[in-house]
């Protein structure tokens, strides 16, 4: 099944209000997340990375497009989609319905298959 994964910086100070964000996802909106990955045939996960750097979202996604479910995902007219991007937004400083939509990371190598960088 086809899998993209992207990481998205959290700003600066905003590790604990992602963590919240990341609660109400698993808790009070669980049922309208579940429903909005459904719609758009997606596996989300989402993982939380300490770097020297700062922490980092790491998310991956399985589906049948899962590049192009993502953009439509962002860009989607519904209250839940509106909070998650809103709050994507607020966490990571930039909007998520502005990325274009296609594969946000290039996969450069691959355990079952060889991969060429472009």
């Amino acid at each position: 099944m086809p899998m993209m994964a992207a990481a998205f910086p959290i700003l600066p100070g905003k590790t604990e209000d992602w963590r919240a964000w990341m609660a109400e996802a698993n808790g009070a909106r669980r049922a309208e997340f579940e429903a909005s990955r459904a719609e758009y045939g997606i596996h989300e996960r989402a993982y939380l990375q300490h770097t020297p750097m700062g922490d980092l979202a790491i998310v991956t996604m399985e589906g049948k497009d899962p590049g192009q479910a993502f953009g439509r995902m962002m860009n989607a007219d519904t209250d839940f989609a509106r909070w998650f991007t809103a709050k994507a937004k607020e966490m990571h400083g930039f909007d998520p319905s502005e990325v274009p939509t296609g594969e946000p990371s290039e996969l450069v190598l691959d355990t079952e298959r060889p991969t060429v960088p472009a």
